[in-house]
């Protein structure tokens, strides 16, 4: 299990919005929803390619790729071509600072 790595200012993270930082050699992608904060391994499980960068509504990701989607909060898919969840990584909130950690 990785250390805790700092995002950033819980003020710096937008709705709808990634922000990609790396933890152990890992791409994760960060989003806001709401109150809550969410990180998942910024690669698409249908093939690799990066996700971060999809459109986020509803609390749904879409892989801008080939159109896959996720229920971002648990990491389930929602939709074709990917089979595979997101693989998901720990979140925190200390003091106003979001913080990430590889648990798996």
């Amino acid at each position: 299990m990785s250390e805790w790595v700092v995002v950033g200012s819980a003020d710096e993270l937008h709705e709808g919005k990634s922000k990609i930082i790396e933890v152990d050699g890992v791409m994760v992608a960060v989003f806001r929803m709401g109150d809550d904060f969410i990180a998942v391994e910024d690669a698409c499980p249908h093939d690799g390619s990066e996700i971060g960068s999809g459109c986020v509504k509803d609390g749904i990701l879409e892989c801008p790729h080939h159109g896959a989607t996720f229920d971002l909060k648990s990491g389930d898919v929602l939709s074709p071509p990917a089979y595979e969840p997101l693989e998901m990584m720990q979140v925190r909130l200390e003091d106003g600072i979001v913080q990430v950690r590889d648990g798996r």
